[in-house]
């Protein structure tokens, strides 16, 4: 291998890498959305019923793109982690 080509792959990284935060930031401005209307209707601020329904869907769509299900669930976790508590904050507020 070539530092062009190590080059050309760290670019394709990075370009994904791109796409996942700008992916990230468009989920979190629904999710903030869902913890304001969660406040607004007296909703809990998590509905574990739908986390490992979600949970269990993404270990599925891993498994179909040959990506480890424990790492999908991982990082699923922890996202639906960040956004309970973001939306305890905002029903902390409200």
């Amino acid at each position: 291998m070539t530092d062009e080509t190590l080059q050309r792959y760290r670019e394709s990284i990075d370009n994904i890498d791109a796409a996942i935060i700008y992916m990230l930031a468009e989920r979190f401005k629904v999710t903030q959305q869902v913890g304001e209307f969660k406040a607004k209707s007296g909703l809990p601020a998590a509905d574990s019923g739908r986390e490992q329904r979600q949970i269990e869907r993404l270990r599925r769509l891993a498994t179909d793109a040959n990506l480890d299900p424990e790492f999908s669930e991982k990082f699923l976790r922890f996202i639906i982690d960040e956004v309970i508590r973001h939306h305890q904050k905002i029903k902390n507020a409200s």
